[in-house]
């Protein structure tokens, strides 16, 4: 009966051609496997039948413990650097890969659980994850989506039916998460670390062809995945820093080779603007602060040109060089790309020379301010007219005499733009809803006394980030002064 179980048509590309790469596991057995949110768009994307959405196996599927036909639930290897120290054997501790699907667009995707029990990778822990965390990640996803920032996303959160130990007792879960694939800097370390370059030169021609096929015939293949590895982590980060937003956990087993934001452990979207903001409760150093996000990300990618530089060049001289041109070209690559979404965010269509300084003394003076970060970006659609009372003066309830100077330099810039074109610019790249962090542990905290409303409400609201809605004005405000210091944690 379970082989007939069939909801997806997969198609397990890593599974064949990379089998020094995972362990073939099962997920463990819980009590009470049930959806808690079912992402019904993404699974029609996928390709899924929906007809078996409601079949009473779909949830113990996802929790790993039935097979489906064409299923081969694996955990992944890999390494990682964590916060600087190298850690040589990590792995999915708590987590598989069910499997990969080709969607309605033709691209490959994989389906992975989160929370699915222990494995030979787990290094003590229970494997569990539990219902805050969880829907954190949901909802993390399903916002940055939104943005237009590539990320994974969330397919589906599960309870287990089971009470697992953080902090307390808490009720556990599973995340059924899909990426274009969980190919991270870390896999390559793993085996780069362990000399077996033979399969890392294999996870360079898998990982051009699924993610790069058009450098996929280069003469160096290594050279090409890490130009494009580096350029597509330059335009994420710079996307980032344009909504605001902290991962918190910035090690290379989290830096996939796609592209992609994944693990949504202790990250947060920054109120107040302040470059050197930390949210999460085991970086005591900053290193990961909003402000440090560009240097880490060319930190991780020197990694990543480490683990591959036999394969750059038989002459390590010559390798070490190849590298390096990368790594400067990195530095460059990232601050075009950080000009290209903050020009957006002013309602600009192109850079010119003074845009940088225009751009980060408005940042200075954020700070100065105390302005919150997303709000006063969004109030410049207010700003255009000389005198509003509704645009970003009104939310200084200051002397705003720097401001309405640099409100001065901004509209000299848009001299000759369409004013009602400028206005479409900023307010289709400057969101008015984030998931802030109080109205989110708000809602998770609800979630896990067994009220989904106030969830799926703030779900909606970031899904659609760009579109005020009437009612819910207090969703775009920042945390009331009582909310006090934040913390954001792991998770595991």
């Amino acid at each position: 009966m379970t082989q007939e179980f069939a909801p997806f048509s997969f198609d397990n590309s890593f599974v064949r051609e990379l089998p020094e790469c995972y362990e073939r596991w099962q997920g463990a057995r819980v009590p009470d496997p049930a959806l808690v949110c079912f992402n019904l768009q993404l699974a029609e994307s996928l390709g899924m039948d929906l007809t078996l959405a409601p079949d009473p196996r779909l949830p113990a599927f996802f929790a790993g413990m039935l097979p489906a036909q064409g299923s081969e639930p694996v955990a992944l290897i890999y390494a990682g650097h964590q916060f600087g120290g190298f850690s040589p054997r990590l792995g999915d501790g708590r987590a598989l890969l069910l499997g990969e699907v080709i969607d309605n667009q033709g691209q490959r995707k994989d389906i992975h659980l989160k929370g699915s029990g222990r494995t030979n990778f787990s290094r003590g822990g229970d494997g569990k994850a539990v219902l805050g965390p969880v829907l954190r990640e949901y909802l993390m996803g399903e916002a940055m989506y939104a943005l237009g920032i590539p990320t994974t996303r969330a397919l589906a959160a599960m309870r287990t039916g089971e009470n697992v130990h953080r902090d307390g007792i808490k009720p556990g879960a599973i995340l059924v998460r899909v990426a274009a694939s969980h190919i991270r800097v870390g896999t390559f370390e793993y085996f780069a670390a362990r000399g077996e370059f033979e399969v890392v030169e294999q996870l360079v021609a898998y990982s051009l062809r699924r993610h790069y096929p058009q450098r996929q015939h280069d003469p160096l293949p290594a050279m090409s995945l890490l130009e494009e590895v580096s350029k597509a982590q330059a335009k994420l980060v710079a996307q980032w820093m344009g909504v605001g937003f902290i991962h918190g956990v910035m090690n290379t087993d989290n830096v996939t080779i796609s592209g992609e934001t994944i693990d949504y452990g202790p990250c947060a979207f920054m109120d107040r603007y302040d470059a050197r903001t930390v949210f999460s409760s085991i970086d005591h150093q900053g290193r990961y602060a909003y402000g440090n996000q560009p240097g880490i990300a060319r930190w991780n990618l020197a990694r990543f040109a480490e683990a591959l530089l036999p394969l750059l060049s038989t002459n390590e001289a010559e390798a070490q060089a190849r590298a390096h041109g990368v790594l400067d070209a990195f530095a460059e690559d990232y601050t075009q790309a950080w000009l290209e979404v903050f020009a957006a965010k002013f309602g600009l269509v192109d850079t010119q020379d003074g845009d940088l300084d225009l751009f980060m003394d408005f940042l200075k003076l954020l700070g100065e301010l105390n302005l919150d970060f997303t709000q006063a970006f969004r109030a410049l659609s207010k700003s255009l007219i000389p005198g509003d009372d509704h645009g970003i003066v009104s939310l200084s309830g200051q002397d705003s005499a720097s401001l309405e100077s640099w409100l001065e330099r901004w509209r000299l810039r848009l001299a000759g733009s369409s004013p009602d074109k400028v206005q479409q610019r900023l307010l289709a790249n400057n969101p008015v809803y984030i998931p802030r962090n109080h109205l989110l542990q708000a809602a998770l905290d609800a979630a896990e006394s067994g009220d989904m409303m106030p969830f799926e409400q703030l779900l909606k609201l970031v899904s659609h980030p760009f579109t005020e809605q009437e009612g819910f004005q207090s969703f775009a405000l920042p945390a009331p002064d009582d909310f006090g210091s934040f913390q954001t944690f792991c998770g595991t």
